[in-house]
């Protein structure tokens, strides 16, 4: 089951974060606080969206509105100058382990297509690390295709701070 994040699910949310950032190897990257990621999700102006994947056998009851989340999808639109439309980038794909293999996965990326057709947008984009073959299979086996012909360019910390000074 997929569903929309809501507020109490933000402890979880930032959990699968640091879990993600642990199986990427860059945990020490992953400095978002709850209260960051509660503003950005569900503050006056929310700057980004989250759905959960939830497992209902893990929980306990098939008769249970709810089941344990077992993985989430967190992304915010971007813009194409060259379509004229906004699409999706998904900033984080993840799903536990003992869940990997139950549809959790595509059934989120299903989700974020599913809006994209649905508002008209043109594009769900997203970023995969070079080594991670067993997400780039998954990837690829729903028709996605890398954009080999860009790479990714990022500041952050002292040189995003001395080009943002006008030094």
């Amino acid at each position: 089951m997929i569903r929309t994040a809501t507020p109490a699910d933000v402890p979880v949310i930032h959990s699968m974060i640091r879990e993600l950032a642990e199986y990427e190897k860059v945990v020490d990257e992953a400095r978002a606080t709850e209260e960051q990621l509660r503003e950005a999700l569900f503050g006056e102006r929310p700057a980004a969206f989250a759905h959960i994947a939830e497992s209902a056998e893990s929980a306990g009851s098939t008769e249970s509105a709810e089941g344990e989340p077992v993985g989430f999808a967190l992304w915010f639109l971007n813009f194409s100058t060259w379509r004229g439309v906004h699409g999706i980038y998904l900033e984080d794909l993840y799903v536990r382990p003992q869940a990997r293999g139950g549809g959790h996965g595509k059934a989120l990326l299903g989700e974020l297509a599913r809006i994209c057709v649905e508002r008209g947008y043109e594009r769900l984009e997203w970023a995969v690390l070079n080594w991670n073959k067993p997400s780039i299979d998954f990837y690829e086996a729903m028709g996605a295709r890398p954009q080999d012909q860009w790479t990714v360019y990022r500041l952050t910390d002292g040189a995003l701070a001395e080009l943002g000074s006008g030094s």
